[in-house]
């Protein structure tokens, strides 16, 4: 199924668009999306721990409310990755 990630704050440096799109399994939960998120993120950026601790501590959200890792996604839902404000 395909999931539409929005990119806020200094997660739009994954992407050069505001945006990524993922395709997942069916019955894929927003901890997929994570994860595929930290691939991404080990992918283009090796290096950088930072960005892969800003993914793994972002919150995501769906249709304007805060979801869990365990938020059960549905084909062509927009999701949105914010990271933590501060670093913390």
């Amino acid at each position: 199924m395909k999931i539409k990630v929005e990119l806020f704050g200094v997660c739009r440096e994954l992407s050069d668009k505001d945006h990524i799109d993922l395709e997942l399994d069916e019955n894929s939960k927003i901890k997929d999306v994570r994860d595929q998120m930290i691939e991404i993120v080990k992918t283009k950026f090796p290096e950088n721990n930072n960005y892969l601790e800003m993914v793994k501590k972002s919150a995501f959200s769906s249709k304007d409310e805060i979801v869990e890792d365990a938020y059960k996604l549905r084909n062509n839902d927009a999701v949105s990755i914010i990271p933590p404000i501060g670093g913390g």
